[in-house]
C-alpha cells in the first residue's frame, strides 16, 4: 500500500483520487486556474471536502468554468445560482465568481495569460518543500501574501493569502506534499 499525506487518510474515495491525481501538479492552463479560483473562493470558512463534493454542481452552475462565460454573467443568472443546490448558495461568494471571471480577463489581457501571470510569483518554477509532517505545511507564505494583495488591487475578492496558499498547492506552484506521500517524488519528476 503507497504512503499518503495524512491529511488525506480516511477520506471519501474521490478525495483521496484527488490527492493522488491533481494535488500538488503543476497546472500551465487557465480555465483550471479559473476552476481553482472559483473553487478556493467558494471553501473560504467551509472544508475542501465540502467543495470537493459539489465540484459537479459548480462545473454545471458556472459554464464548465468558462471565463467568457462566466464574466458575462447577468445579476438574473447570478441571483438564480442562489438557488441551485449543488453549489455553496452564499450572495457574496456567487457574485465574486462573476467579478473574478472579469477580473481574470483583465490579467489574461494584462500578461498573454493568467498562467503566466501567477506564476511569476514563484519565478515561474515550482517551489518543492520537502515537509516531514503536514503539521510543518504553512497556511500562507510570502509569494502567498504578494499575490493575495496584487490580486485584491486588481479587484479579486475571496483572494486572501491563506485561500491563496491553498490554490498554489492544488495548482503546483508549491509541492506540499510531505516527502514521505508516494506522490512526493512523482511530481518533482515532473519538473
Amino acid at each position: 500500500m503507497c504512503k499518503r499525506c495524512k491529511w488525506v487518510e480516511n477520506q471519501f474515495p474521490e478525495y483521496i483520487k484527488y490527492h493522488d491525481e491533481e494535488w500538488g501538479v503543476p497546472v500551465h492552463d487557465d480555465k483550471k486556474h479559473f476552476e481553482f479560483l472559483i473553487l478556493e473562493g467558494a471553501q473560504a470558512g467551509l472544508s475542501w471536502s465540502t467543495i470537493l463534493k459539489r465540484r459537479e454542481g459548480y462545473r454545471q452552475a458556472f459554464a464548465d468554468f468558462n471565463v467568457d462565460e462566466v464574466a458575462a454573467f447577468d445579476t438574473r443568472i447570478l441571483d438564480a445560482l442562489l438557488l441551485d443546490g449543488g453549489i455553496i448558495r452564499n450572495r457574496l461568494k456567487i457574485f465574486a465568481a462573476a467579478s473574478n471571471a472579469r477580473a481574470f480577463q483583465k490579467v489574461q489581457q494584462d500578461f498573454g495569460s493568467f498562467d503566466h501571470y501567477i506564476w511569476g510569483f514563484v519565478q515561474h518554477k515550482p517551489v518543492v518543500n520537502a515537509w516531514q509532517s503536514f503539521s510543518e505545511v504553512p497556511a500562507t507564505s510570502p509569494a502567498s501574501d504578494a499575490l493575495s494583495k496584487d490580486l485584491k488591487k486588481r479587484g479579486f475578492k475571496f483572494v486572501g493569502s491563506t485561500i491563496m496558499y491553498a490554490h498554489m498547492q492544488a495548482c503546483g506552484l508549491v509541492n506540499d506534499h510531505t516527502s514521505d506521500c508516494f506522490r512526493f517524488q512523482e511530481i518533482v519528476a515532473m519538473y
